[in-house]
């Protein structure tokens, strides 16, 4: 024994002498667990990033509102059309870029303690249950036709005269958009549709009977609210924590209240090009524009908040990590749906008006898709 000892014993301090160096070879991983607050003065910048972004989000999300339903305005189709798929897009590029990525971020940080939001994928698990309830509000929601087609929003709409310019069909039949869609074939093959509606081709996405009650209208509008203000919930939370962000950061300040002035400006675009195109009552024609204003304050009233608070806000906190990253994911599953389905699948593939234009113009939207979710791919760099 004495012998397997004396012959052990160098070889088993060797290691721990090796261990004990480990630390020293450079090797060794120091995890920085601040506060998240940087704040380091410069008060007449940080509140001019309240105006500067107000500014931006407004006409990103409520000029379009105005421009479509201002009677004494006049803009081209094909410019609605632009936005309305360009929109689409960044709506996409924030949900897994500015949402998925930073919930990713926020629920997996070597900042929380032990527990069981360190042991599951809580950012992937909450975006596929959130992408689930959505399902499952519309499958529940066409089984009790809940959605309905207003037939009266042609009538009743000011902005139809801008979509639809030029489209001489949008009279009385209740098929009127597949035999708009195929009358307008040979004419409008290789140009962008004059309908930019949504949903899309003005029928309800879910396409159920078209047996309607008298008050098809209530139904119609219901189901419009229903995916505008989860739309608006989705982009809304998230303003609000990069605002909170913005308030108080340091060294970054600069380069992120730059960033955000675009970031905002394009989402707004998204939200308020899904606004403009969609069809609203006589007596809701309020509501678009409320809709896209809650969006356009909300990053400024957060910025706002943030500089009250700044003594005592600490975003990198373990508790506003996992508020923040569940908030985000929750986001990320509304927009991906919203986005992916609602947007993508609905308005290429159910849209008569896109199933009967040219290839041209298909890979035409489907380039102003892919420009708005690279540009927000490529914000997502800063913030």
């Amino acid at each position: 024994m004495s012998m397997l000892s004396s012959a052990l014993g160098p070889i088993l301090r060797a290691r721990q002498d090796d261990s004990s160096a480990a630390p020293d070879s450079g090797f060794s991983v120091t995890v920085d667990c601040d506060s998240g607050n940087g704040y380091d003065g410069r008060m007449g910048v940080r509140i001019s990033s309240i105006f500067v972004i107000l500014v931006g989000a407004l006409i990103g999300a409520v000029l379009p509102v105005v421009l479509a339903r201002g009677t004494k305005v006049r803009v081209p189709g094909k410019a609605f059309f632009v936005a309305k798929y360009f929109g689409s897009g960044v709506i996409i590029g924030t949900a897994f870029m500015h949402l998925l990525s930073p919930a990713f971020d926020a629920l997996k940080s070597p900042c929380l303690p032990d527990g069981p939001i360190n042991n599951y994928d809580w950012a992937a698990g909450i975006c596929l249950m959130t992408v689930f309830v959505m399902f499952t509000i519309e499958l529940l929601a066409s089984r009790f036709d809940f959605f309905g087609h207003n037939h009266d929003a042609h009538a009743i709409d000011p902005s139809v005269s801008i979509l639809k310019k030029g489209n001489q069909t949008t009279s009385s039949s209740p098929a009127r958009d597949v035999e708009a869609g195929s009358a307008n074939k040979e004419h409008h093959g290789q140009e962008l549709p004059t309908d930019v509606s949504y949903p899309p081709g003005g029928e309800d996405h879910l396409g159920h009977q078209r047996e309607h009650r008298d008050n098809d209208s209530h139904t119609a509008f219901a189901a419009q609210m229903t995916a505008l203000f989860i739309l608006e919930f989705g982009v809304v939370f998230h303003s609000i924590f990069i605002g909170l962000t913005l308030a108080v950061s340091g060294d970054e300040f600069t380069v992120l209240y730059i960033v955000l002035v675009f970031h905002q400006t394009f989402e707004g675009l998204g939200l308020g090009s899904r606004l403009a195109t969609a069809q609203w009552p006589a007596s809701k024609w309020w509501m678009p524009y409320v809709l896209a204003l809650g969006y356009a304050v909300s990053t400024p009233i957060a910025i706002a908040i943030g500089l009250g608070v700044r003594a005592t806000l600490e975003p990198g906190s373990p508790k506003n990590l996992v508020i923040n990253g569940i908030f985000d994911s929750i986001s990320a599953g509304i927009l991906i749906y919203t986005g992916l389905v609602e947007l993508l699948a609905h308005e290429f593939m159910f849209n008569s008006y896109m199933r009967n234009a040219g290839l041209k113009v298909q890979l035409f939207a489907l380039a102003c898709v892919a420009l708005g979710c690279g540009l927000m791919a490529v914000l997502a760099e800063w913030a």
